[in-house]
């Protein structure tokens, strides 16, 4: 048995849907205890990474899907963004992703967003893979006194 509750969406490569992936991702961090701030810190996060897709993997005029796979531990969550429209096999791709270089991911930086910047300032984790589009790789911890807080509320 897995160690994570793994959950998978796809969504059009189209602006009016990264609102969707955001709200998605911000509901599943609240199930596991991230505080308001780590959540709206998350919300920013992968809004970027889900906007990025949009605007680069596809030319205009095709249509594409972006996926969004979000496992949830305990105390964390990993969220891994791809452009190229395929499922992960979430360990797989894990093991793949490294640790991005900033010349390498100029491209990643739109044109007057912060893009890796801020999500890398956002996330206690970053990592990149490139191969059939750009898969980003996210992580953020939840803080240990909101851990054990929540234990004693669902304990008492």
């Amino acid at each position: 048995m897995r160690p994570f509750d793994y959950i998978e969406m796809r969504v059009p490569a189209k602006p009016q849907y990264v609102g969707v992936a955001r709200l998605a991702i911000s509901g599943l961090a609240s199930r596991i205890g991230f505080s308001y701030d780590d959540i709206e810190d998350l919300k920013i996060a992968s809004s970027e990474a889900v906007t990025n897709a949009v605007q680069h993997a596809y030319k205009d005029g095709e249509d594409g899907e972006v996926v969004i796979g979000c496992a949830l531990y305990g105390d964390k969550i990993e969220i891994m963004v791809a452009d190229h429209g395929k499922s992960f096999d979430f360990e797989e791709t894990k093991a793949k992703v490294g640790p991005y270089h900033d010349q390498e991911e100029v491209s990643f930086l739109r044109e007057g967003g912060l893009g890796l910047y801020l999500i890398e300032t956002l996330m206690d984790e970053v990592k990149v893979h490139h191969q059939e589009g750009v898969t980003v790789f996210m992580t953020k911890h939840v803080k240990r006194e909101q851990v054990e807080e929540d234990v004693e509320t669902i304990s008492s």
